[in-house]
């Protein structure tokens, strides 16, 4: 197992975290739809430069021919999410929509995996696995209690 690549995938989470709490308290003050958007267009602009920067160049914008139709669903679930997390944290908190979000997360993770869905590497189901979901389940219980 790659521990850089676990650890950079924490390091997400983390953010993650953090993006949906800086989301919430715009969408606070702004509103839920405009939130949405301003962030995206904040990313946008974040990506442009970052390609500009690295001289990355966009000559490979001539292959979106090639790509199966589920692979521009990312951006319509990333407005999803953005909109959803933004609606939630302010109602729940970050720790209880964070939990539902990860437990969620695995729970589908496991599915493509075992599915190889959409392209990804096809992992055996274990029915340990069962097993780590489950005890997920009873410590998301116990962290949403109230």
């Amino acid at each position: 197992m790659n521990w850089l690549y676990l650890l950079l995938a924490a390091l997400s989470g983390a953010a993650m975290a953090l993006q949906g709490t800086f989301n919430a308290a715009l969408g606070k003050i702004i509103g839920l739809w405009e939130s949405t958007l301003l962030v995206h267009l904040i990313g946008s602009i974040v990506v442009f430069l970052i390609i500009i920067i690295l001289g990355v160049g966009f000559n490979n914008f001539g292959k979106l021919g090639s790509v199966p139709w589920y692979g521009f669903l990312g951006g319509i679930l990333n407005v999803l999410i953005i909109y959803l997390v933004v609606r939630t944290i302010p109602k729940v908190g970050v720790g209880n929509a964070t939990t539902a979000i990860i437990v969620a997360q695995i729970l589908t993770a496991v599915l493509v995996d075992s599915l190889g869905a959409f392209g990804m590497k096809k992992i055996e189901f274990q029915y340990l696995d069962l097993l780590g979901i489950a005890l997920l389940a009873v410590g998301a219980r116990i962290l949403l209690l109230e």
